[in-house]
């Protein structure tokens, strides 16, 4: 490197040729950083690997991480540590080494192992959903990364993310699950809620679901992110038992699994616009009633 504040071309090393790796691997190509190795082992993975890494060998895992000065480890969250640890009693590590790991869980603690061998740990976890196609390399100029880095580091962690079209947010080591935590949440359950409610739409009979939810499912987004919880609109904010009543006997006859789902939100919800004073108490009071009867 040519100095902390800005990283030199780097070869770099992808472990895991995933939806991630594979895209951040081509990011930082796009930065003018060479791609010396991949590891890839699914078809799928060799495949994406050829697409977005044209011209870059597939290797073992040893071969990738000693042919590189930037080693960006793309591999689930719960193996992240085993490869770690494996490839430090290997002694794979190498004075000066940049080692990032792409995980939402985890901050640099889990890459101690590295530090031992004097490399760099960095935690920069995309905080994007990922297709593994080129079309994610232009949604990395909207997405935030989340940063773990040691102080002196910080300005290497944050070149990096930028030269991958990102930008930076600061989380602390102790924070980094609380961070997934939300991110998980927000993101992954939407997909299973926005499903769910397609599913319904399919079962009652409205054709091309798609078509009724998107717009206001994207406004409520909208407003969501705005406002928080001054955007709550709806039969539960209202306190309208009789409509979630009828509601939940609806979803009994055409979905009994997603109830469960609708119970759990709608209490949720009714909590939180209860504490938000949007809900009275008297309102609230049949309101959690009835759903707690619903619970099963």
């Amino acid at each position: 490197m040519d100095g902390l504040e800005h990283p030199a071309r780097l070869t770099v090393g992808v472990v895991g040729a995933g939806r991630v790796g594979a895209v951040l691997g081509a990011a930082l190509a796009r930065a003018g950083h060479r791609v010396s190795g991949a590891y890839a082992v699914s078809d799928a993975s060799r495949e994406r690997a050829e697409a977005l890494l044209p011209g870059v060998p597939v290797a073992d895992v040893p071969t990738v991480v000693a042919g590189a000065e930037l080693v960006l480890l793309a591999v689930p969250d719960d193996a992240l540590g085993g490869l770690v640890a494996g490839l430090a009693s290997t002694g794979a590590w190498q004075a000066g080494q940049i080692v990032v790991h792409t995980s939402g869980r985890h901050g640099t603690t889990v890459l101690d192992p590295v530090r031992e061998h004097h490399a760099m740990p960095l935690a920069l976890h995309p905080a994007m959903t990922f297709t593994g196609t080129a079309m994610d390399l232009d949604r990395l100029t909207e997405c935030a990364f989340g940063v773990t880095a040691d102080e002196v580091l910080r300005p290497v962690a944050e070149a990096l993310v930028l030269e991958m079209g990102g930008q930076p947010v600061w989380v602390r080591e102790e924070d980094r699950v609380g961070y997934h935590a939300a991110l998980a949440h927000g993101s992954n359950h939407l997909v299973t809620l926005t499903a769910e409610a397609m599913e319904v739409l399919t079962r009652a009979g409205v054709p091309e679901p798609r078509r009724l939810l998107g717009p206001l499912m994207h406004a409520a987004l909208d407003n969501a992110l705005r406002l928080g919880d001054a955007a709550l609109t709806g039969p539960v904010a209202r306190g309208d038992v009789g409509t979630v009543g009828d509601h939940l006997r609806e979803l009994d006859r055409l979905a009994p699994e997603i109830r469960r789902t609708y119970v759990a939100l709608a209490r949720a919800t009714a909590l939180r616009a209860l504490d938000d004073g949007r809900l009275r108490a008297t309102a609230a009071e049949p309101l959690l009633d009835i759903l707690a009867d619903q619970e099963r």
